[in-house]
């Protein structure tokens, strides 16, 4: 079974002046807020949100947006792939995991990322400092998300005793989930027993960052099958396969214009910074999933097995008119989902 869940990027409107209008940002918000729990009944595994800041998306707190889906809903699983950890304080991070657990009724998975160099840079925090962060977060996360009373000693945080309450529902802990882009990372999560989620990377190299995750994991004694690998696409539907195609390459055609600020990305003629504080990633054209429901399902099935990934995450194209988010996201629903639980990996 390929368990399908949403990764939803909540983009600002994409029509000029809407983003900054607070009445046309609330009938935006509205329309999501009552898009989302349709996810349940239409079979979806659950909703990653994501977290980005300064313009792009309207998710600078994704915790808030599980907090209004949580009680719209009884069964899907939510989360957030992932919480920038180097921008929060993780003991704060830790009780929030507490009080969402308990909003969700157990149903909460436990998200991280290292965050977006563009993004960091607007605030003065470099890469190498995000990821020192990022580590140090971690190591006080993963022992107070077991010990309800945690001390630690770091370069950015230091502290005696904190009891952090309320203790997360979920025993012993709320899945845990890191977002990677290089076999480095992929290990440190497997002997962390979290597990991984990766997209952007053709798939063959996102193999490869699985099998480092899978030789990892059964190195140090963690699980290591197809339940514990995630794979990100970005998914254009419409019942119209040429259509569906034509809109994927002006898609495709947009995004990587998009992408190419982020400094991470391997491009001809261009030199990446890829150090130990940082991983290059390439942009595949099998990132971009397009077509009627039928291709799709095939589609996505056929990367899943490659990779040995036992979840898929789709990005909807959120460019279009809502009424056809709208259709997309029910059409994946019906149409595409059955097919993806029925899958073996």
């Amino acid at each position: 079974m390929i368990k399908p869940w949403v990764f939803e990027f909540f983009p600002t409107p994409a029509e000029p002046g809407a983003a900054t209008d607070p009445s046309r940002s609330a009938d935006y918000f509205n329309w999501y807020l009552d898009l989302w729990p349709t996810a349940e009944p239409l079979g979806y595994e659950g909703i990653f949100f994501s977290e980005h800041h300064f313009g792009v998306a309207y998710s600078p707190s994704p915790n808030l947006l599980i907090a209004q889906v949580a009680p719209k809903t009884k069964t899907i699983r939510l989360g957030v792939m992932g919480l920038v950890l180097p921008y929060h304080h993780p003991w704060k991070v830790v009780e929030e995991i507490g009080m969402l657990d308990h909003l969700t009724g157990g149903r909460l998975e436990v998200g991280t990322a290292a965050g977006i160099p563009q993004e960091m840079a607007q605030v003065g925090l470099s890469v190498a400092e995000a990821r020192e962060r990022n580590d140090e977060a971690i190591e006080i996360l993963d022992a107070a998300l077991v010990e309800p009373v945690v001390s630690h000693r770091g370069k950015y945080w230091n502290f005696e005793g904190l009891r952090l309450m309320p203790r997360p529902l979920q025993r012993p802990t709320p899945p845990k989930w890191v977002t990677v882009v290089s076999e480095e990372s992929a290990r440190k999560a497997a002997r962390r027993g979290a597990k991984i989620c990766t997209g952007f990377h053709p798939i063959e190299r996102v193999t490869s960052i699985f099998d480092a995750y899978r030789d990892e994991a059964e190195r140090v004694g963690n699980p290591s099958g197809p339940e514990q690998v995630a794979l990100r696409r970005q998914v254009t539907l419409s019942p119209n396969d040429t259509a569906a195609r034509d809109r994927s390459l002006i898609r495709e055609e947009t995004f990587r214009a998009r992408i190419m600020r982020d400094p991470r990305v391997s491009a001809p003629g261009r030199e990446v910074f890829d150090t130990p504080d940082s991983h290059a990633f390439t942009i595949g054209s099998d990132e971009f999933v397009a077509g009627a429901s039928e291709r799709v399902a095939d589609d996505v099935i056929a990367q899943c097995r490659q990779c040995g990934a036992g979840h898929f995450l789709a990005i909807f194209d959120r460019s279009v008119p809502r009424v056809q988010v709208g259709q997309a996201w029910e059409m994946f629903g019906t149409e595409v989902i059955p097919a993806l639980r029925e899958a073996t990996v």
